[in-house]
């Protein structure tokens, strides 16, 4: 089978009668174990590879691009890929984000291949599972979940001689635990790299206290309450906040980062605390690939800026709103910097310390919220949303937990939410577990947060 890189390069010469040509190919290599009453269910791995071929080309109104993706490819398919895109871009409409292909410093090494994950990446987690899985037994408490692990990697060729290629592993691990007849719920889930950094000890004390508050029912009315959100609670709503940064968006009047009088809410304070919302692929603790590789133009980046080198971006620093996502031509066109994002965000605040136990002995009366679940956005202009709360709502009084409630249906906004928050814990990487697919680099504190939202009851558990 022909070499990845060399697949890169073989699928710019293919496509060389177009007026530029981005290749990306991609593998991936994954392995997974799953449970379920406590009892190990299957385990598998598997391989992919994909190419896709982003193709630009001149007209009489300005640049089209278009792209054309194969799964499996092989360099006899090339020919025919190149023709699929020579023909989707005989009809595209000239592109407004168009601007001239990258050229320049290559980003990483070019390898000609990238290694794989396997089964023996739980080599250590087997014991360390087994072990829980008969504790849990002992006390007649069932657990389910999984641990995934993979390693993806990407080579960007480019006709402008521009060369890009990183390599990326990162797993996760989410455990729920049932106990009394299923009527108590716990969950506990964390991202590693290569799960040799596992807090199995933490992960089995987590759940059984969890469970063991669920002992005593407390009557917490829906409404306006103080709350402590988990690190990765606090994830899901700032990759909400994240992903609505977009530069179109808020100059065109339909996000939360619209001024109200027209252009854009940066330099706004958005918080009194000393907040740093970043994204970093040289972050020490959640690194990401430090080139862009878009196959297809949105809000969030443009197909013409594949190649860029994906520099630290602060959204938000020291409180105030600092960057919006911009394309090359979009921010030429509207006088914004050029921003695009790596795969990584980090929420801390100057001179915070301690995690969510820290927290609650502070409060004399409030809620402590483990995570969020469904979480939807109402509305843009607000970035209202709404969700659930799901395995453990706990009430705190004076300082302790003394039990838990049921769950709840919110409604709140991330960027609302960061001009109520009282303190902020120490910050470590997360995951959060509703967007945990998607946006898995993510490194957030607890939140001691007033005013949050519980709109209503939920049956979820």
């Amino acid at each position: 089978m022909i070499l990845s890189r060399d697949l890169a390069e073989s699928a710019v010469d293919a496509a060389g009668a177009l007026d530029g040509c981005i290749a990306l190919v991609r593998e991936s290599s994954e392995a997974n174990l799953r449970w379920a009453r406590n009892t190990l269910t299957t385990t598998g791995e598997s391989r992919s590879r994909e190419i896709t071929l982003v193709g630009f080309r001149r007209g009489p109104g300005g640049m089209a691009t278009a792209t054309a993706s194969l799964s499996s490819p092989e360099p006899a398919d090339l020919p025919a890929l190149a023709g699929r895109l020579e023909s989707a871009l005989a009809g595209a409409a000239p592109a407004e984000d168009a601007a001239p292909l990258l050229s320049g410093e290559s980003q990483g090494a070019w390898a000609p291949s990238a290694p794989h994950t396997d089964g023996s990446v739980f080599s250590e987690t087997s014991g360390e599972l087994g072990h829980l899985l008969r504790s849990a037994l002992d006390r007649d408490v069932e657990l389910f979940g999984y641990a995934e692990h993979s390693v993806h990697a990407t080579w960007l060729a480019s006709s402008t001689g521009l060369r890009c290629h990183h390599v990326q592993p990162q797993g996760r691990l989410e455990i729920t635990a049932k106990s009394h007849g299923r009527t108590r719920s716990a969950w506990w889930g964390t991202a590693t790299d290569n799960f040799g950094d596992i807090d199995w000890s933490g992960a089995e004390h987590a759940l059984h206290q969890s469970l063991a508050w669920q002992a005593r029912d407390w009557d917490i009315a829906p409404g306006r309450h103080r709350v402590i959100l988990s690190p990765g609670a606090v994830g899901d709503l700032m990759v909400d906040l994240w992903w609505s940064a977009t530069a179109r968006d808020a100059v065109e009047g339909r996000s939360v980062f619209s001024a109200p009088h027209g252009g854009t809410r940066l330099g706004e304070s958005l918080s009194d605390l000393p907040l740093n919302l970043v994204s970093d692929a040289r972050d020490p603790v959640i690194p990401a690939a430090p080139f862009l590789a878009s196959a297809a133009s949105s809000d969030h980046a443009s197909a013409f800026d594949s190649g860029a080198p994906l520099d630290r971006v602060g959204w938000i620093r020291d409180g105030r709103l600092s960057a919006l996502m911009a394309s090359r031509r979009f921010a030429e066109d509207h006088g914004l910097p050029f921003v695009a994002s790596p795969d990584t965000l980090r929420l801390e605040a100057t001179a915070s310390r301690g995690g969510v136990a820290d927290l609650v002995r502070d409060v004399d009366e409030g809620l402590v919220i483990t995570c969020l679940w469904y979480n939807r956005v109402v509305d843009p202009q607000t970035l209202l949303l709404t969700g659930l709360t799901r395995d453990g709502v706990f009430v705190v009084r004076d300082g302790e937990v003394v039990g838990s409630t049921g769950n709840f249906r919110f409604n709140d906004s991330p960027v609302d939410l960061l001009g109520r928050i009282r303190r902020a814990g120490t910050t470590a990487r997360t995951l959060p577990r509703e967007m945990g697919d998607y946006a898995p680099r993510v490194a957030m504190p607890p939140l001691d947060v007033t005013d949050f939202h519980l709109s209503t009851r939920s049956d979820a558990r």
